[in-house]
């Protein structure tokens, strides 16, 4: 579609909006309104030429008593969709009363077909029926949808009868998709504090995209293939990776069909979706997009996908869905639960106050194992992804997940305020589970955060963008897997480590004279008998030995713990207590997989020269997974030299005298 065009339509459709809804609606309702209208007249404008046909058929329906009409219309109709009722829009601008207007253009909504009836519902577009009604504006919107100065038809519309003098060129329908996107973009300007829930930005789905497909595209055969996103939104991540797909093979000379599933569980957005669906003549595949939660509710459980790409809500609770799984604890699921070689469940549920990374692993519990490419996946995240979580936590097992079953391809570190609704450092993760041979075992940390240019405006909190030079840059660095000051190639054991208790015997003394409280014992006799075989103890006896100590009392064991805590001082000079552990002294530490000798050789080397008595609680022992950018790519700042302090502090003290002369007038010192 020409660009001028395009934009043409948008400007049109952005200034109905203004012309009749600015005295009745606040500028954020705008789309409340004027996103389903646009879907409506699209559909409208499709159904349109059928029109009688569909009323012949319909008619004849009735007359045989069918019920369930709807595919026989619909096939009649040639699409996905259908309009039962009487009436074309067109025909509602002749109603000029506005009651009867309302009846006509509720009985014109309710003879939709389900599917539509489906996303009006969604965008609970009935309820601004009454608004508009009141404010007397209906008739001048359905009058402005409907005007000859705009073409939402895939027919063209020309001046004269004989059809020689083009007026407005057809629309096709993925001219149709990109201006409802263009819309949507329109609007999550105007709602800056929304537009990041809804909307990645087109620079980062097309990187996304690039990662996804490129590194496959000469595999790329005549065949069928599927995307997934289970947090779809409005569907853009599906509709760029459509295109990208169709693009590459077209290049090649392959002719594929791309199969787009999707789920999401924000009800207006999911309409959204689907109606772009809908509105690209992808009927079948606005059957694909699901409403609901893709964790407790997933509607795709026993489908696999050739590629997903998804931008899953990070730092959001998913408590309500843990709830609806039966609570954090008893989470069975399959998707995020795994098991170690010896059998034991190995949990991957993180904190219930983000559940991010849970997307990650329901795209991996989607991915194909028997076919020549498998599956790959592009997801973005913030960093909590990569280094929160402690050996053994739900974030940590699901990294460890992911490497040790070699998953993870690249990790893309993104500019700050690349998204319209957070400033936050994100990052690509790419996944893969058909590595080629060079990939295999390592994992490519790119570090593209300096890497952007910036916009001549801010869009919400997004001042930067990629720009296409930048993009093929990052593709060359990752397709090259060449490593330089913003790309390192690891092994995946690089990022392990083992989490061990280090502890030191508990060493007391004991103190025959220290006072024992006498609520230790309910009964005074009690203490007075405790008191006895204090004293009763052999004077040889080492006060340095509990042990020894404890013995001579004779007293039972459950005695001797009710009165240690009075009797003992810990001694570093003392005998340790057998089988006991100094609480006081324990010490976590972090041994990298790498460390020459593993945990032995650290213990000969880092601890037991300095704590000869020291031993590992080998029960505590957990393995930990993180990835730290910083670590990796930190360039530390050059300080300047004495000598260049001195003379910048010299020169401000020249410019301070200046301008303190310039004040006061002649010599200061004088």
């Amino acid at each position: 579609m020409d660009n001028q065009v395009h934009n043409q339509i948008v400007s049109f459709i952005w200034g109905i909006a203004d012309d009749c809804l600015r005295d009745v609606y606040v500028r954020g309702k705008y789309r409340d309104v004027i996103l389903p209208m646009t879907v409506i007249r699209r559909l409208d404008a499709m159904l349109e030429e059928t029109k009688p046909a569909v009323l012949a058929m319909k008619k004849q329906l009735d007359a045989a008593k069918i019920d369930n009409q709807w595919p026989a219309l619909c096939n009649v109709a040639g699409q996905a969709f259908c309009n039962a009722s009487p009436f074309l829009l067109k025909d509602l601008t002749s109603r000029s009363k506005a009651q009867t207007l309302k009846v006509d253009f509720i009985a014109y909504l309710d003879g939709f077909s389900p599917n539509v009836q489906m996303i009006l519902d969604k965008f609970k577009f009935r309820n601004q029926i009454d608004t508009m009604v009141d404010a007397d504006i209906l008739g001048a919107v359905i009058e402005k949808f409907t005007s000859s100065d705009i073409n939402l038809s895939p027919n063209p519309i020309y001046k004269d009868d004989a059809k020689t003098i083009l007026k407005l060129p057809a629309l096709d329908n993925h001219g149709m998709g990109t201006i409802f996107e263009e819309l949507i973009r329109k609007f999550n300007e105007e709602n800056n504090e929304e537009a990041g829930e809804h909307w990645t930005p087109r620079d980062v789905v097309e990187l996304m995209a690039d990662l996804v497909f490129m590194p496959i595209a000469d595999k790329i055969k005549d065949a069928s293939y599927s995307c997934y996103d289970g947090a779809c939104g409005t569907g853009g991540m599906l509709t760029v990776a459509q295109d990208r797909l169709l693009t590459l093979a077209k290049r090649r000379g392959k002719e594929v069909a791309i199969h787009l599933f999707g789920q999401e569980i924000n009800p207006e957005t999911y309409a959204i979706c689907t109606a772009d669906m809908l509105l690209k003549g992808d009927g079948e595949e606005a059957e694909h997009i699901m409403y609901g939660s893709t964790l407790s509710d997933d509607q795709h459980a026993y489908r696999q996908f050739d590629f997903m790409l998804s931008n899953p809500p990070y730092g959001k609770s998913w408590k309500t869905d843990a709830e609806k799984m039966g609570g954090k604890k008893e989470i069975l699921d399959t998707r995020f639960n795994t098991y170690l070689e010896g059998g034991d469940v190995m949990p991957m549920i993180p904190r219930t106050s983000d559940g991010q990374l849970l997307f990650l692993l329901n795209n991996v519990a989607k991915m194909k194992k028997d076919t020549e490419l498998g599956s790959r996946i592009a997801e973005v995240h913030n960093g909590s992804s990569i280094f929160t979580g402690d050996a053994g936590s739900g974030e940590s097992n699901t990294r460890r997940y992911l490497i040790e079953n070699d998953l993870v391809e690249a990790i893309i570190s993104l500019p700050d305020n690349m998204f319209y609704n957070t400033g936050i450092g994100t990052f690509i993760w790419i996944l893969s589970n058909k590595k080629e041979d060079r990939r295999k075992g390592k994992i490519q940390l790119i570090d593209a955060s300096k890497m952007k240019s910036p916009l001549p405006r801010n869009m919400g909190k997004k001042n930067c963008e990629f720009t296409s030079d930048i993009r093929n840059e990052i593709m060359r660095i990752f397709l090259e897997m060449e490593e330089s000051e913003v790309s390192m190639i690891f092994n995946n054991d690089d990022f392990a480590y083992w989490s061990v208790t280090v502890e030191r015997p508990l060493r007391l003394s004991v103190n025959p004279d220290g006072v024992i409280p006498a609520d230790v014992f309910k009964k005074a006799d009690e203490l007075a008998a405790v008191r006895r075989a204090i004293a009763s103890v052999p004077s040889g006896t080492p006060l340095d030995d509990w042990a020894a100590f404890a013995k001579a009392t004779k007293l039972k064991a459950t005695v001797l713990k009710k009165i240690r805590p009075f009797i003992t001082v810990k001694d570093a000079n003392a005998n340790p207590v057998a089988g006991e552990a100094d609480s006081d002294l324990r010490d976590t530490e972090l041994i990298p997989f790498t460390y020459e000798g593993g945990i032995e050789g650290f213990m000969k080397n880092e601890v037991l020269s300095y704590a000869p008595d020291a031993w590992i609680d080998e029960k505590k022992t957990q393995i930990g997974y993180e990835i730290s950018f910083n670590k990796y790519f930190y360039r530390p700042v050059n300080l300047r030299s004495m000598d260049e302090i001195i003379a910048s502090l010299n020169e401000l003290e020249k410019e301070a005298d200046g301008m303190l002369t310039g004040i006061v007038g002649g010599n200061i010192n004088g």
